[in-house]
């Protein structure tokens, strides 16, 4: 192939930006995956002091890249051939929804706490159909964003992920479109009794990360140890109102006592143990069906795709 064209300028790159790698992408055992010069997309830039990128390519692969190891598609196409035209991947545009989430979102938000936002964005046609396809998740860490593309959105949502449906039920939304709207329609759809399986799933994950802690460094962390309390009072409260109750300000005093580590682990261990109790009483008394509205939402992502897709006929 042609040597590949200097660069200009180095402009920090967006998730979600077409991109041609400037060396070599290597896999397990230095395995070179995909030459240089091979096209992927960004689906996760860098935080804080952090240099890499993360780039997705068509066949699913992805590897870490320097600034300096990658060419936007767009300028280096026009630089090979000024004649030609590439159209730019433009996220914000397709953005249908966006919101707060994190601790602002949970009325438990103190002077120094970021502002998470997360949102979902249905991929243009042409980038859905093409080779690489559509990233089904780009981040930028830099602006604590992150957005799912609607398929896999919707895909988490069925199997009632807690970060997914608490998207959904923030009660701080910045952004919606008419397709955006729709789906806020359709969010009781993505309510089952799978809330108990999965909220439960990831309080337990942060149990196991605090046991592991006290063998390992004898110390809590203490905001895994809030998290848990936090998914169990929302699953639990999300099975009884069949709806997902985001913000938690009347446990808020006790939660951020337990995240400053001002509350003895075997006492937090007992409210645990209580609202585990608690979670499968509700899970009893539950009206939520046992399974979601798939026929819906699949019926709302054909009618998304079509509708993205006649938009840009001539």
């Amino acid at each position: 192939m042609p040597p590949l064209a200097k660069r200009a300028s180095v402009p920090i790159l967006s998730a979600g930006t077409q991109v041609v790698v400037l060396t070599e992408a290597v896999g397990t055992n230095e395995v070179s995956v995909h030459p240089r010069g091979a096209v992927g997309i960004v689906t996760r830039t860098p935080a804080g002091t952090e240099e890499l990128y993360l780039v997705r390519f068509p066949d699913g692969f992805e590897s870490s890249f320097t600034r300096a190891q990658l060419d936007v598609l767009q300028e280096f196409k026009r630089r090979l051939d000024p004649a030609a035209s590439s159209e730019a991947f433009d996220l914000e545009s397709v953005i249908i929804y966006r919101c707060v989430v994190g601790s602002r979102a949970y009325g438990l938000a103190t002077d120094s706490s970021d502002i998470d936002r997360r949102g979902v964005y249905l991929a243009p046609a042409e980038l859905h159909w093409s080779l690489y396809g559509a990233p089904e998740q780009v981040e930028d860490n830099a602006e604590q964003t992150c957005y799912w593309e609607l398929q896999k959105f919707i895909v988490m949502a069925l199997k009632a992920n807690p970060n997914i449906l608490e998207c959904l039920y923030s009660p701080l939304v910045e952004k919606t479109s008419p397709l955006g709207d729709k789906l806020l329609g359709l969010r009781g759809g993505f309510l089952s009794q799978m809330v108990f399986q999965t909220f439960n799933g990831y309080a337990l994950s942060q149990f196991k990360k605090i046991e592991q802690d006290l063998r390992n460094q004898g110390e809590v962390r203490w905001k895994h140890a809030m998290h848990l309390l936090r998914l169990l009072l929302t699953g639990a409260a999300t099975l009884r109102e069949a709806h997902v109750p985001v913000r938690v300000e009347l446990h808020r005093d006790r939660l951020l006592a337990v995240k400053r580590g001002e509350v003895p682990w075997p006492e937090v261990d007992v409210w645990r143990q209580e609202l585990h109790r608690d979670f499968e009483r509700a899970l009893a008394a539950t009206k939520l069906p046992e399974r979601p509205d798939y026929e819906a939402a699949n019926y709302f992502l054909i009618k998304a795709r079509m509708e993205t897709a006649n938009a840009r006929r001539p």
